[in-house]
């Protein structure tokens, strides 16, 4: 029985259009807005409880860098082979595992079909295909090398991919010790310590004051306090979202994170290392500088950095070399300048940003082995002082006592 489709969609001149269509399915509809040169954006199907978006509408899985990375390469493969562009999409639209690219991959195919270049009709699709991939695929269809250039997307972005997984994992590392250290201690002092509390108040001994004061804090965390504090903490966490949101909080946070004594070093190698491979990757591609520049910028991921990238830019732009406003920045050290500098007078700039890279990418695997190896013993540390004190005391009451009970 057919099904009553609501949809939108764009003509050739780019003129926005809207209808009802009555068919047996999603694909019988595109196949019949082509047909009258309409390209479909979405489609929904209308029921009497309401629309149900499917298609281009529909809430999907979220596409990974790895789903990216498997299509790349399996779809460089078939067109190196000598498959055509839109059979290729058509062997990847039935063996791509993952439902929400696989619709994408469809839709690439039926634009291509009707005449858009591989590049356009991915750039509809931000959510798969960022800038630096679209870019990159323009720059490889218009130089009769894509299979080179989608090879050379593949390697990049399992790259990144790597880079993203380290910092991650120097980050969720500590978290989860710190989280797990200070949730042990709130146990001891939420449960532990008052079950004491009630001995020695049995006791009737005078408490020492390292006692009184554990005894106190417990007393505080058992109560209303402990309420408080969570909410104080849940509140400063929410409102430090709400204010990386704005722009100027975003700038600040990023600026401080740039400036913490050891994650500030991490987080500057992993920014020259994006940059590097970014631009490099853009280059070798036939990317033109001023367009490279702008995709590093978009895609450094920290504020502070992409406000320095714009700055170059702007000056390669007035004429300046790519190492000239680098040198005036805090972000790009001057080893990364001084060989920018050499790439860009020998004319192997791409080969040059390759290699910082590489040799921050190693820097990187450095900074994230010391940063675990110094916070172990830091967290043992504050473990054992905290928890020792708390045990001494505890004990200190039941010392006093002995002696009472061992005096004239």
């Amino acid at each position: 029985m057919p099904t009553t489709f609501k949809w939108t969609g764009k003509t050739p001149k780019g003129t926005i259009q809207q209808g009802e269509l009555n068919a047996e399915t999603r694909e019988d509809v595109i196949a019949s807005l082509r047909k009258q040169g309409i390209i479909p954006t979405i489609i929904a199907e209308k029921k009497a409880s309401g629309l149900k978006l499917t298609g281009f509408g529909k809430r999907q899985k979220k596409i990974t860098d790895r789903d990216i990375i498997i299509f790349t390469r399996q779809f460089a493969s078939m067109y190196n082979a000598g498959i055509p562009i839109v059979q290729g999409l058509d062997i990847m639209t039935k063996q791509t595992e993952n439902r929400s690219l696989r619709e994408v991959v469809s839709q690439v195919k039926s634009d291509v079909e009707s005449g858009t270049t591989l590049a356009d009709a991915m750039k509809k699709h931000p959510r798969a295909f960022d800038d630096l991939y679209v870019n990159l695929v323009a720059a490889g269809e218009a130089g009769g090398v894509l299979d080179a250039v989608l090879q050379r997307l593949s390697v990049y972005i399992e790259k990144a991919m790597k880079l993203k997984k380290k910092v991650k994992g120097a980050m969720i590392y500590p978290a989860i010790v710190m989280f797990v250290a200070v949730m042990v201690v709130a146990m001891i002092m939420i449960f532990v310590i008052p079950v004491f509390s009630k001995i020695f108040g049995e006791m009737g001994v005078a408490l020492p004051l390292p006692t009184r004061i554990i005894v106190g804090a417990s007393n505080f965390l058992s109560g209303i306090g402990g309420l408080i504090i969570f909410l104080l903490i849940v509140a400063a966490i929410v409102g430090l979202i709400q204010y990386r949101k704005t722009a100027n909080g975003k700038m600040t946070t990023d600026r401080l994170l740039l400036k913490l004594p050891i994650l500030g070093d991490l987080l500057r190698k992993v920014s020259v290392a994006r940059f590097s491979r970014t631009l490099g990757t853009l280059i070798s591609s036939g990317v033109p500088i001023l367009d490279g520049l702008e995709i590093c910028a978009k895609s450094a991921g920290n504020k502070v950095v992409e406000k320095v990238v714009f700055e170059v830019k702007k000056d390669v732009a007035s004429g300046k070399t790519v190492s000239e406003p680098m040198a005036k920045s805090e972000v790009f050290p001057p080893m990364v300048v001084q060989m920018i500098s050499v790439g860009e007078s020998t004319g192997s700039l791409d080969q040059m940003l390759q290699k910082i890279a590489e040799f921050y990418d190693d820097e990187v695997d450095n900074s994230v082995a010391n940063l675990t190896t110094m916070l172990e013993p830091i967290m043992m540390v504050f473990l054992g002082t905290v928890i020792g004190f708390i045990v001494v005391s505890l004990y200190l009451p039941i010392f006093q006592l002995g002696k009472v009970v061992g005096g004239p």
